[in-house]
């Protein structure tokens, strides 16, 4: 999708990402920063994002820290210091927080703030890239649980938000075993069979729009719990599907595909 096939502000509702976050080492991928620059700059600017990200499960739902002013959450270990030194400075979004609580109080729930919780780098690593400055608002929202079906129907609650010209985030990786991360291989190298079987499934299984299949991945996708051995990285994708299926289109296409350390970034975008 480029630039001409976006709607510009005010035309349309901004549409709905599900995106591969990378690990804090994305940083130093020239091919895949620039991919994630590229495509924010395509999009039509948001007045806020709403991230949710594959390291933050946390019931009952919760969102993160609105007031903009809270260290992030380097929730990972045995990188080089300088990963642990990186920041991302974006305001807060608490009239978002607003909105999403008023849309789950329609559905009976209530939403928990957590004021300690800063962004995580399944939000920050990306969006590192894709608004530099930090200059869009962002809040984060926990999964409260890794029910499929359950985060479809978040994900639909959560719809109305697109005509705030909230961009909402699932942030996760279509493919996720760590056991195929060899840094002695590098990023580039070819990736395991099971890897590449499971993107080819993905990719056509989205770009058709077909959400039962994405829902019962663990029945229909070849190679499913070599891909996923915990369905955590592939849960947000539910969240994006139900907030696109709203008065929008389940089908995605794919913005970014290829591989990083065997682990599929395919990344689509819902209209």
């Amino acid at each position: 999708m480029t630039a001409t096939d976006t709607p510009s502000r005010g035309t349309a509702r901004p549409p709905v990402l599900y995106l591969s976050h990378g690990a804090p080492p994305l940083a130093d991928d020239a091919t895949w920063t620039r991919e994630l620059a590229d495509w924010a700059r395509d999009l039509p600017r948001p007045d806020a994002v709403l991230m949710v990200s594959a390291h933050w499960e946390q019931a009952p739902i919760s969102v993160s820290a609105t007031s903009g002013d809270v260290p992030l959450t380097y929730d990972f270990w045995g990188f080089p210091q300088r990963y642990y030194e990186v920041t991302y400075d974006a305001p807060g979004a608490p009239e978002v927080a607003r909105s999403v609580a008023s849309l789950l109080a329609g559905a009976g729930e209530t939403l928990h703030q957590d004021p300690t919780r800063g962004l995580d780098h399944g939000a920050y690593v990306p969006l590192k890239e894709m608004y530099p400055d930090a200059d869009v608002p962002v809040v984060q929202l926990s999964m409260p649980t890794l029910d499929p079906h359950r985060l479809f129907e978040l994900g639909r609650r959560l719809a109305p938000l697109r005509d705030e010209n909230v961009l909402v985030v699932g942030s996760g990786f279509t493919t996720h075993n760590l056991g195929w991360f060899d840094p002695r291989a590098g990023a580039d190298a070819a990736p395991p069979t099971p890897s590449s079987e499971f993107d080819h499934w993905a990719a056509e299984t989205v770009a058709a729009g077909d959400v039962d299949a994405v829902l019962d991945f663990l029945a229909k996708a070849p190679a499913a719990r070599e891909a996923h051995p915990r369905t955590e990285h592939w849960a947000p994708l539910y969240v994006a599907l139900g907030a696109a299926s709203v008065g929008g289109d389940a089908a995605g296409d794919s913005v970014i595909d290829g591989f990083w350390y065997g682990l599929s970034k395919r990344s689509w975008q819902f209209a």
